[in-house]
């Protein structure tokens, strides 16, 4: 499928319909989740354990505060941990939540199509009952987000006949255990690949722990997502990324990570996992495994990626301002894309 021909294609009117989709999938997301918008900090302070580690080998951006005695302040990755010491100075209760604009950067990340090192998403955290730490419960929110996004998808059709609806009508659950019993000699990516174009939208559950041929589909930090708890026979994980098969690019896409957050238990089991049992010392450890947070679920809905799929574009730099090699900016400009 090529992008989306004139007046879209042109950067400004481009700009226009993000907005529009933004806006649009936003106050569909509040309403099915029942969420409210809340400010988001773009820094955290270092050696608290409040910042995301990702999967484990990004290196946040970080600098010294001159007014505070030499202490560290780094640039958020993301905010999975931030998001729940906030609900609980709400004090919500289940089944409500908050949303935040994060901004991100991302400098290990690897420029390209998909990638950019600034990262923007809707980060979102609901509170949830204990006694919904299930993987019912995980699908219903998964389910309530595809809503969304197909809502969206429609609006942006009305609004602009060139795009055409493309999604399912129903988001699709896999495991990345039946996807490796599946594809044995694929790689995760590869996999991926091949669920997506099958189903169109998939939830590849169970992100982070280990696999039966011991390597995890993919990695995830030990402290915020739940990937360890069983919940069949051959199956493990309360978590995972909602993935869409897009006909621009010719492959899997992903849109959103999320999972149901760890308890006190299962963070130390993680941890013990990953050999990080030092983590427990940290502020925000500390408060979890001391019963101060809340129960909670959330993840992360990337605000570019949406925007680039929804609206059918090639590179993220199409629907981002965000910094670019010149040798990739002329590559783009040669086939008539403009890199904002």
């Amino acid at each position: 499928m090529k992008t989306i021909a004139q007046p879209l294609s042109q950067r400004l009117a481009a700009e226009e319909a993000v907005d529009f989709l933004k806006s649009t999938f936003e106050k569909h997301l509040k309403s099915k989740l029942s969420l409210s918008k809340v400010a988001a900090p773009t820094v955290v302070l270092h050696g608290t354990g409040i910042n995301d580690d990702l999967n484990g080998i990004e290196r946040p951006v970080g600098f010294p505060i001159k007014e505070m005695q030499e202490q560290r302040a780094e640039v958020v990755q993301s905010l999975a941990k931030w998001k729940r010491l906030r609900l609980r100075e709400y004090e919500l209760e289940p089944g409500s939540g908050i949303v935040t604009d994060m901004k991100a950067l991302r400098p290990d990340d690897e420029l390209g199509p998909m990638h950019s090192i600034s990262v923007d998403q809707w980060d979102w955290e609901k509170v949830m009952a204990p006694e919904e730490r299930h993987l019912d419960f995980l699908k219903q929110q998964v389910s309530s987000i595809y809503e969304a996004i197909l809502t969206t998808e429609a609006a942006l059709a009305a609004q602009y006949p060139l795009i055409s609806p493309i999604l399912p009508s129903e988001i699709t659950f896999l495991h990345t255990e039946e996807l490796q019993q599946k594809y044995p000699h694929l790689t995760p990516k590869q996999r991926e690949d091949m669920a997506a174009r099958e189903f169109g939208a998939v939830f590849l559950i169970g992100i982070g722990g280990e696999l039966e041929g011991g390597e995890p589909h993919d990695g995830r930090a030990p402290d915020y997502d739940d990937w360890s708890s069983p919940t069949s026979a051959t199956t493990k994980g309360l978590n995972g990324d909602i993935l869409v098969w897009n006909p621009v690019l010719e492959k899997a896409f992903e849109l959103s990570s999320m999972g149901i957050r760890v308890d006190a238990p299962v963070l130390e089991k993680q941890l013990k996992i990953r050999k990080a049992e030092t983590r427990n010392a940290l502020f925000y450890h500390s408060q979890l495994l001391t019963g101060k947070l809340p129960q909670t679920i959330g993840g992360g809905i990337g605000q570019s990626r949406l925007s680039m799929f929804l609206l059918r574009k090639r590179h993220i730099g199409e629907v981002q301002v965000s910094i670019w090699p010149e040798v990739m900016r002329q590559e783009m400009h040669s086939e008539g894309i403009f890199l904002l």
